[in-house]
């Protein structure tokens, strides 16, 4: 039988509990789970302290670090064949056989790579936050982060 192999993107930024609930529903699902993490302007927190967060939180989850990725996002033809050029060649080598996300781009993804997509809490009924949220009011916000998440977002912001 083929292995199940499952990945998930984002800039983690920050990691949060819907992030939280998508890796592990990924974990608990597939023989194997992939964390693609995009390298970003929009935090001060590193790409390699946004992986420490996952790896602390999920040992067992492989990383790979997205950098230089495309700046042109959407869910237009010219965007996403961008955007699916740069994410397949990342992934290539590992063999997906799902996609993991909580947005309607998944199932672009999905198409593209010709693989499962798996939309895990599209409406975030489960958990009702974006990293956009807490990005706007992390002091309103921090109840969706592990403690230190939140406390290297406040070192690293100042």
């Amino acid at each position: 039988m083929e292995k199940s192999v499952g990945f998930t993107i984002g800039k983690f930024a920050p990691l949060h509990k819907g992030h939280e609930f998508l890796i592990s529903t990924g974990i608990k699902e597939m023989d194997e789970f992939y964390v693609v993490i995009y390298d970003t302007d929009i935090t001060k927190v590193d790409i390699n302290r946004r992986t420490e967060w996952i790896k602390r939180l999920f040992p067992t989850v492989k990383i790979i670090q997205a950098f230089n990725s495309p700046k042109q996002y959407g869910l237009d033809d010219e965007s996403v064949k961008i955007q699916m050029e740069y994410l397949s060649n990342l992934v290539k080598s590992i063999n997906p056989t799902s996609f993991y996300s909580c947005e309607p781009y998944g199932e672009k993804v999905a198409e593209y790579l010709k693989i499962n997509n798996r939309i895990v809490d599209l409406n975030k009924e489960h958990i009702p936050i974006s990293a956009t949220f807490i990005r706007k009011n992390l002091e309103k916000n921090k109840e969706y982060l592990e403690r230190f998440v939140y406390e290297d977002i406040k070192i690293m912001e100042k």
